[in-house]
């Protein structure tokens, strides 16, 4: 059991935090996830039973980047490259159109389409997984795939932004959303970086600028899901709708792109973004993160099922703030690391089946709505856990005097 203050102890935390990745989250997928026919069932509930064999690209793509890094990062274990190609085999199979240059969401368990291209979301981790998966196979035909992939994204990514298929988050008309450039930028760039071509690299800095330049407000040091097709702010509630969550695992995403181009002054700003919405997003009656708020605190609150604590914001929370800490020595990154873990582990995982509960009310108890998609899928968890070991890894070696 962690002390109170975690953060106190960064070997114990390390020791804790690989011991859950390796004994309750990946076990749990192995236990109820593979499916023979191929791919990962992830209509799953939090117990493990099944609700059906159906496969969102979305999820099986984000797996495959979850078990190719953990043979790239954690053990060059022969099961966790096994499964990432199992799933690799199954979506590269059935999930490309060739006609519209994209992937297809949805597919059945025999890999017949039940929804088409109908995501930019779906190409995305469709580069981020076949990136990693490259990297853990050394085979080339992932690095062909992620390179057609982002090629035909960044052609539909030049359209305005209601223009580009969404799903499953609507975008108003005339309207530019942050998820678009936050997402893309990150697994551009990771790509780019892994073929050394400078086009992807420009690709992403110019994503970061405009997330910087324009979603990011300073007037009121917050960063906004929406903006108008011209940059300027968006009509109330959807316009001033914030999203914590979101924020903080891009200004992650941000403080890795910017570390690799020597930027010290766009990762400090990171850092602080990611604190100001830690702060904004933590609920001072029960605890933990809200899934969403209004920038002008207004009750209405243009974002589906804000005031849910959902398991993801709180994943990207832990990683997101041991990455800032590392960056600023600054305690308070550790005080709220503090605060996020105590919630999180009192709150979110399994004891019985594994894993963590995915969704909670505002007061804690768990929901089975619907929120985004009908899946429960192994990513922002074992993420932030791999990507918070490797962290503590270098704390560790290198500890430096608080500020």
């Amino acid at each position: 059991m962690l002390p109170n203050h975690p953060s106190n102890d960064l070997p114990q935390l390390r020791d804790f935090l690989g011991k859950h990745l390796l004994d309750s989250v990946i076990p749990f997928w192995f236990q109820h996830a593979v499916d023979d026919a191929g791919g990962l069932n992830t209509c799953i509930r939090d117990d493990g039973s099944l609700i059906n064999r159906d496969k969102y690209l979305w999820s099986q793509w984000r797996a495959v980047w979850v078990y190719s890094k953990l043979y790239n990062q954690i053990e060059k274990k022969q099961q966790w490259l096994d499964l990432a190609e199992h799933i690799y085999d199954f979506a590269s199979s059935y999930g490309w159109d060739e006609d519209f240059g994209g992937w297809r969401l949805q597919l059945a368990y025999d890999g017949s389409v039940l929804q088409g291209c109908d995501s930019c979301y779906v190409d995305a981790f469709a580069i981020y997984g076949l990136t990693e998966f490259a990297k853990a196979s050394g085979r080339e035909e992932p690095l062909a795939l992620a390179r057609k992939t982002a090629d035909n994204a960044l052609r539909r990514l030049a359209l305005p932004h209601d223009k580009i298929p969404h799903a499953p988050y609507p975008i108003p008309p005339n309207a530019r959303v942050h998820g678009v450039p936050m997402i893309f930028g990150l697994i551009i760039w990771e790509l780019g970086c892994l073929l050394e071509e400078p086009r992807y690299k420009d690709a992403a800095l110019a994503m970061s600028d405009d997330i910087f330049n324009n979603f990011v407000r300073p007037e009121r040091n917050l960063l906004l899901e929406r903006i108008g097709a011209d940059n300027s702010e968006y009509p109330a509630p959807l316009g001033t709708a914030v999203v914590p969550g979101h924020v903080i695992e891009d200004m992650w995403f941000q403080i890795h792109i910017a570390g690799s181009v020597g930027d010290s002054e766009r990762v400090q700003e990171a850092c602080q973004l990611l604190k100001r919405h830690v702060e904004i997003g933590w609920d001072k009656k029960h605890g933990g993160l809200l899934l969403a708020v209004d920038a002008n605190g207004a009750n209405e609150v243009g974002w589906e099922f804000h005031s849910t604590k959902l398991w993801w914001p709180h994943t990207e929370a832990l990683y997101g703030l041991l990455l800032a800490y590392e960056q600023t020595r600054d305690r308070e990154y550790l005080d709220w690391y503090d605060q996020i873990h105590q919630y999180s582990f009192d709150h979110f995982p399994d004891p019985k089946h594994g894993e963590w509960i995915q969704k909670l009310d505002r007061a804690g108890k768990p929901i089975t709505d619907v929120v985004c998609l009908p899946v429960k899928d192994p990513f922002h968890l074992p993420r932030a856990l791999i990507l918070s070991l490797e962290v503590l890894d270098r704390l560790n070696a290198v500890p430096l005097t608080n500020k």
